[in-house]
């Protein structure tokens, strides 16, 4: 097989800009801690405002996350998804190169990449964040993409494409091709603003067509109407993994008619953004080599902790988080 994890998202790169005036939220008419999606024409006018602050730039969206972070623990991993054909499409093709060895990315010469601003306020961290969804959701047909999923162990997808449109379209094109092709599927669900506006699709890919699932307890009880514990039980009557996060407290996967409690590795928290995201790159990693769900939901806990230690979705020091795999597998 060519790949581990193929995962199929929303490419948007991340701006990050730390202000020590909140002022300057009320001159740019922002709300702050709220997200505002806008068009191209108004990111590009707040971020070239902010640009001499100092900003980061790197790939973002949930599956990305998730897929870059198993390509730098050492996971055969490739991402797909759509940008433009600009300078930001740049940026986001050569930071997945650098971190998987390749991608499968499609170019829009019609649109901007997607891209999300996290203006942070340094007295509390809090995130205002502008969003501009621009090619990233219209991705129309799986291109080359679709000999990778072919030949992958697992294909990786988040809820966020199931809210309509041409990625809607091509996210149910994937599950076709990975289930006539025998690849199993693992859904993070995201968000629970997903399960609001597209429940039944949710339903619909957990019930018949996904494998493993990645859930907070918010999202388990929109799904369930349930706590987390007797939520993890009553989704593990539709699919063979369920891994319920409950935040500070760690946690629950069932697996095999089995509960498993995974504790938290407690680290000072900078910002909590990613944090799902990376554990379930860790556990998928421990998946990858059939690992026991408490040696898969420990990486996922320690991956997760290093995310949250620091400003930005993904730790990007590939030696640090092969260190976190080797202290598993030490004891695994």
């Amino acid at each position: 097989m060519t790949h581990d994890v193929v995962g199929l998202g929303n490419a948007l790169v991340d701006a990050l800009v730390r202000i020590e005036d909140d002022e300057i939220l009320s001159r740019l008419e922002l709300t702050r801690g709220q997200m505002h999606p806008v068009d191209d024409a108004r990111w590009q006018a707040v971020y070239d405002g902010l640009e001499a602050l100092g900003a980061t730039l790197a790939t973002g969206g949930s599956c990305a996350n998730t897929i870059v972070a198993l390509g730098m623990m050492g996971a055969r991993a490739c991402f797909a998804g759509q940008v433009g054909n600009d300078s930001f499409g740049e940026l986001y093709a050569a930071q997945m190169n650098e971190a998987c060895g390749g991608h499968a990315l499609q170019v829009s010469d019609a649109m901007a990449t997607g891209k999300c601003l996290s203006i942070i306020s340094a007295s509390d961290a809090e995130r205002t964040m502008l969003t501009d969804l621009g090619a990233a959701v219209a991705l129309s047909g799986l291109g080359g993409f679709e000999a990778r999923l072919r030949d992958a162990r697992l294909l990786h997808l988040t809820g966020y494409l199931f809210l309509g449109g041409p990625m809607a379209e091509t996210a149910w094109e994937a599950i076709r091709v990975a289930e006539a092709s025998g690849v199993p599927i693992a859904l993070d669900v995201a968000d629970p603003f997903v399960i609001g506006a597209v429940g039944d699709a949710i339903h619909q890919v957990l019930r018949d067509h996904a494998s493993i699932a990645f859930v907070n307890e918010e999202e388990a009880r929109a799904l369930t109407g349930l706590d987390a514990e007797p939520a993890a039980w009553k989704l593990s009557e539709m699919l063979d993994t369920v891994i319920v996060k409950t935040g500070a407290r760690g946690s629950l996967v069932v697996h095999a008619g089995e509960l498993t409690r995974i504790g938290v590795h407690a680290v000072d928290a900078l910002d909590t953004t990613g944090a799902g995201d990376a554990y379930a790159a860790g556990y998928l990693y421990g998946w990858l080599r059939d690992w026991h769900p408490s040696a898969s939901g420990d990486l996922g806990a320690r991956i997760a902790s290093l995310v949250v230690a620091q400003v930005g979705a993904v730790c990007r020091k590939p030696e640090t988080l092969r260190d976190a795999v080797r202290a598993v597998e030490e004891n695994a």
